[in-house]
């Protein structure tokens, strides 16, 4: 069996009530000719129900009674396991012990079966195809499988109905099963049509495997990208990418953070590492996207909130909105409230004070304070620099942090 675009067409019919038909969304404030299809209003948060039902769909009737596996960290794994419970199935998640309990707790929320595997995801993998042998459950693959990938592409057949004149698409990679199906299903309909993949600097094994000619895998894969944190993609999934995908491109964790930060502030969008990451490349001219509409596949929203909180607060740092002045004062009464006013005269509002005495860090006569404040941009930072110089915090004991 070779997935073609009858197989993404059959998937459409099947996905049909089944799965949302997401939104395009226009990001005329992030860039000209932007805008983004939005899989992170899927169920379950992300693209990844699409494949997993339609693999569950064509399960034979003993498959189904039998039931389905599989191991997953994030995404894949609360696809499958609402997918089985939709279709009547029984499911079987694996997933690591080191993931996070709020995915754990929503594997179960959708009806999934969850074994906690000590361990890493290859920990859980191999015990997922372990109990696969012994008890003839049928696994569901995360991107290697011809009704995965083809239950994927159903997301290019919407973009082509959405945004007709659309010119370049953008998808991320992890393992290759989103964008080959979508790949193959664009290119078979509009071979004029730009397909851009889009990886993590670290984390790059597609672009590995294709400058190698071969599938190759990597040592490591460190991203904060965690759903495309692949080492090695899957041989159907590469097959494909070479014959439809006409470029790829790395994007680096500052830019996928940065990207992260401007979809929720100038378009009010949740996106986790591996979605934004296709945004982070049309930001930051990976490719030349000026002549055409560029759609950029968010491919999931489900980030966990005190990552939000961190990325928000280095972007208010990067940014100038956020400075953090570390200095040494006199130890006497009036030394703190002197440096307080200097910093409130110019505006910038103080958030967090911390002092602290001791010898290893200062004189014994002195102090080390510790403050964070609002300031407007980089500009107003250097302001109030500038001003703590003139009233003799000098540079030897001065660091504006950013």
């Amino acid at each position: 069996m070779t997935a073609n675009l009858e197989m993404v067409k059959e998937a459409q019919k099947i996905l049909e009530g089944n799965v949302e038909k997401t939104p395009i969304y226009t990001a005329s404030r992030m860039g000209k000719n932007l805008y983004i299809k939005m899989e992170n209003l899927q169920k379950t948060g992300s693209f990844k129900i699409r494949g997993a039902f339609n693999k569950i769909a064509h399960l034979t009737p003993e498959q189904a009674k039998k039931g389905v596996i599989s191991c997953s960290a994030g995404n894949h794994a609360q696809g499958v396991a609402l997918s089985a419970t939709r279709q009547g199935i029984k499911s079987y998640i694996c997933i690591p012990s080191i993931a996070p309990l709020s995915k754990i707790e929503a594997t179960r929320g959708y009806g999934g079966e969850v074994i906690i595997v000590d361990g890493t995801f290859d920990d859980a993998q191999e015990r997922a195809y372990e109990l696969q042998k012994e008890h003839d459950y049928t696994y569901v693959a995360p991107f290697d499988d011809e009704y995965v990938l083809s239950g994927q592409g159903t997301i290019g057949l919407e973009i082509l109905e959405q945004l007709p004149d659309v010119k370049y698409i953008v998808v991320p990679i992890g393992g290759g099963g989103l964008i080959a199906g979508i790949a193959m299903a664009v290119k078979s309909i509009k071979p004029d049509v730009k397909i851009i993949g889009v990886e993590p600097e670290n984390a790059a094994s597609m672009l590995a495997s294709r400058k190698a000619g071969k599938i190759v895998t990597l040592d490591s894969a460190n991203t904060m990208a965690d759903g495309i944190a692949v080492k090695k993609p899957g041989e159907i999934t590469f097959e494909l990418c070479e014959k439809y995908v006409d470029e790829i491109v790395t994007v680096s964790e500052d830019e996928i953070t940065n990207a992260i930060l401007r979809l929720l502030e100038e378009s009010k969008v949740s996106a986790e590492g591996a979605g934004a990451s296709s945004v982070a490349a049309v930001l930051n001219d990976k490719y030349d996207f000026s002549d055409g509409k560029v759609c950029c596949v968010l491919s999931g929203g489900n980030i966990n909130v005190n990552t939000i909180s961190s990325i928000i607060t280095k972007g208010l740092f990067e940014s100038g909105r956020l400075t953090e002045i570390t200095t040494t004062l006199l130890d006497k009464p009036g030394e703190l409230i002197k440096l307080l006013d200097i910093i409130r005269n110019e505006g910038a509002n103080i958030m967090t004070i911390h002092q602290e005495k001791s010898a290893t860090i200062a004189d014994f006569n002195q102090a080390l304070v510790r403050i964070v404040c609002e300031t407007y941009n980089h500009e107003h930072r250097k302001t109030v620099y500038n001003k703590l110089k003139e009233a003799g915090y000098t540079e030897a004991i001065l660091e504006v942090k950013h």
